[in-house]
């Protein structure tokens, strides 16, 4: 099984996308977090997202926190412990600094991105492999920065089949995403009935995933757009991941 960064990756990406223009989706003091399932019985761990204000350098930024990890009889074969944190601005949602460690099954990484925006380069620290990379960047939004920039963005007026396409850096790479809108469906959850609008990454199939359009998320249809649900074909099984406990949204939860 693919570590927890598949869910925190996805999420990142499609939180954002259909927000509306005249309200905040998000503020600080939000809290989200979801049960992960594998083949659609097994628990196979847990994943939180959060946002606070915080201080970077003497400047007030909003801080974001990103964990996984594994449990019950997961755990026992396959250990995975990961955190993302992003500090970026309270504004213009620009990544200051990101920091990413990671430990699956003894796949270990652990690095610490810095962005310079008066040189335009993201300066990476890689502390396993004792190397320092600088690589230049132009309009880029890390991991989790990701998720705050886009969900206040105005895209009311995407039809079924549109793609959204966003640049990512991550491991001293841009990465281009592409997303698929595909609809609206009413979700039945532990919440009750829950809007939802519904979209697919196109990810690279091989490795991980059974093909390029192996992964759907369903987006509550309100004003925070909280992915409330999951699914991924992998190479070997499925998972499925659902929000169990949120706190501190910034509009009203709605369901029905």
């Amino acid at each position: 099984m693919k570590s927890l960064q598949l869910l925190l990756l996805f999420l990142s990406i499609s939180f954002s996308l259909f927000s509306q223009s005249d309200k905040k989706a998000f503020k600080s003091g939000e809290y989200l977090r979801y049960k992960m399932s594998y083949s659609g019985f097994l628990r196979a761990g847990t994943a939180t997202l959060e946002v606070k204000e915080k201080q970077l350098n003497g400047k007030k930024v909003l801080y974001s926190k990103g964990s996984g990890w594994t449990s019950g009889m997961i755990k026992w074969f396959f250990k995975v412990d990961d955190v993302y944190e992003s500090f970026f601005d309270k504004d213009s949602v620009k990544p200051y600094l990101f920091k990413r460690k990671i430990d699956e099954g003894g796949y270990k990484k652990h690095r610490i991105t810095t962005f310079n925006y008066n040189s335009n380069k993201a300066y990476v620290q890689d502390f396993l492999k004792q190397k320092d990379t600088a690589v230049p960047f132009f309009k880029v939004q890390d991991m989790l920065s990701s998720f705050y920039y886009l969900r206040n963005k105005n895209v009311k007026e995407m039809q079924q089949g549109d793609e959204i396409a966003i640049d990512m850096f991550l491991d001293s790479q841009i990465y281009p995403f592409k997303l698929r809108f595909l609809g609206k469906e009413t979700l039945k959850t532990k919440f009750g009935y829950v809007k939802t609008l519904v979209f697919r990454p196109l990810v690279q199939s091989g490795r991980v995933f059974k093909a390029q359009e192996s992964v759907t998320i369903w987006i509550t249809d309100d004003a925070n757009k909280i992915p409330i649900k999951l699914s991924a074909s992998l190479a070997v099984g499925s998972l499925r991941a659902e929000l169990e406990t949120y706190r501190g949204l910034a509009n009203t939860f709605a369901k029905f």
